[in-house]
């Protein structure tokens, strides 16, 4: 079975453009992304508090 030479090529101009989206989509939303985890580390740390009680 033959492949081409240039398919190593297409496969890294695949991979960095799907690198590139996921980055810009962590950037955009990464202010909701930061106010969900602190959401749900004072959720975790309220049920502790309650349970010590």
């Amino acid at each position: 079975m033959y492949i081409d030479p240039n398919t190593g090529g297409v496969l890294f101009q695949a991979l960095a453009a799907a690198f590139v989206a996921v980055s810009g989509v962590l950037m955009v939303f990464s202010g909701r992304i930061r106010q969900a985890i602190a959401k749900m580390r004072r959720s975790a740390r309220k049920d502790k508090d309650e349970d010590q009680e």
